[in-house]
């Protein structure tokens, strides 16, 4: 971070901070309840993070707290009614649509990708015909990850390439060709490697199951309609973001150090099914809380995207579009977490569905959405 930038944001969190952490809390919790969560937001406003929003859902209380700032040039505190983009916590509302049609009987998790997509993965090793759905879902499919690959990360997320190409709206097909350039990590189903191609086939297969041309479409009729999710999207070309929201801030680059950019507005739909969605922490603790106690999914359907596989970390087990992450206290919660250019997110309920966290740092370089949910579920 420059030394304006540093000056700037020293200044007014120091502002906020008195403020944001005295917690508007929604609904009376305990006296000291968020002691802990509290201490682990101010430690990500002093490793660097511009701005914090909090939000619990425990039984039918709610609390709320903010810290930092949600602008660098002006100061403005964060909102605990801000709208973020969550990335990769989009994930869960595919497979949750995909878990659907399955009850539906409109597909099957075990389909070929190639049934609903016939011919379009092929190349260097690549072979929809032994792919199924349920390994797209739970990342055992080994396709290569579009985003890991130096073109795209040359073209994109440089901070050349970022600034000039952060309007751009690629279709699907061009992103997947990104993919289909290198070989595959695996054979299909014999390990687990994390690969935001596979929600991009997921949001293609629900395209082609349901006759919508845009996957959108059916996250909005199947789950935020009905759980009336009023700060929730999946925006198609609108580069902002809805109202109260912060600016989005980004080192454009694999360090914490250098210059900060203001990253704000851009087009998601580079991110399509594995990352394209807004929402807001007070959404997202509805949605997990419904999701985990079967508002959304029959029994069958529910138990299937509960059934994990070894992922990439020690701790946590990665099921169809769902994590299950068992915290230091032994404390097993289930959600997902996202990072985009400018945000990193987090949302996580307790298996009941009745204690719920969602947290977005609206930084992408430093603090750690790991310790905040550790801090509220475990006191530490």
């Amino acid at each position: 971070m420059n030394r304006r930038a540093r000056t700037i944001l020293t200044a007014a969190t120091a502002v906020a901070l008195s403020a944001a952490l005295a917690g508007p809390a929604v609904a009376a919790l305990p006296a000291g309840h968020h002691d802990a969560t509290r201490q682990a937001v101010r430690a990500a406003i002093a490793d660097g993070v511009p701005g914090v929003t909090v939000r619990v859902r425990q039984g039918h209380g709610t609390w709320a707290a903010t810290a930092g700032v949600g602008d660098l040039k002006t100061g403005q505190p964060r909102s605990t009614r801000d709208h973020y983009r969550v990335a990769s916590i989009s994930k869960t509302f595919v497979a949750t649509v995909v878990l659907q049609l399955e009850a539906e009987g409109r597909l099957s998790l075990d389909d070929t990708v190639d049934k609903w997509l016939p011919g379009v993965v092929r190349g260097h090793g690549h072979d929809g015909r032994g792919i199924t759905l349920r390994q797209l879902l739970n990342h055992t499919s080994g396709i290569y990850d579009y985003l890991a690959d130096t073109g795209f990360q040359r073209t994109y997320m440089t901070a050349d390439g970022f600034m000039k190409h952060r309007f751009d709206e690629a279709d699907p097909e061009e992103l997947l060709a990104f993919a289909l350039a290198n070989e595959p990590y695996f054979a299909p189903g014999s390990s687990f490697r994390y690969s935001n191609t596979n929600y991009l086939l997921a949001a293609r297969v629900i395209e082609k199951a349901t006759g919508n041309d845009d996957y959108g479409d059916e996250i909005d009729r199947r789950i935020i309609a009905p759980l009336h999710l009023t700060s929730t999207s999946v925006p198609t070309t609108r580069v902002t973001l809805p109202r109260p929201g912060s600016r989005a801030y980004s080192k454009l680059a694999r360090t914490d150090t250098g210059p900060t950019y203001d990253v704000t507005e851009l087009n998601a739909r580079l991110a399509y099914g594995s990352g394209q969605m807004v929402s807001s922490s007070a959404d997202l603790n509805r949605f997990y809380s419904a999701l985990l106690r079967g508002r959304l999914l029959p029994p069958e359907q529910l138990k299937e995207m509960k059934t994990t596989v070894p992922s990439s970390r020690e701790t946590s087990r990665y099921g169809l579009g769902l994590v299950d992450r068992e915290l230091g206290c032994g404390v097993h919660v289930w959600g997902h977490d996202g990072g985009i250019f400018g945000s990193n997110s987090d949302a996580v309920t307790t298996e009941d569905g009745r204690h719920s966290l969602a947290v977005n740092f609206n930084g992408d370089w430093s603090g750690s959405t790991d310790a905040v949910i550790e801090a509220e579920f475990c006191g530490t």
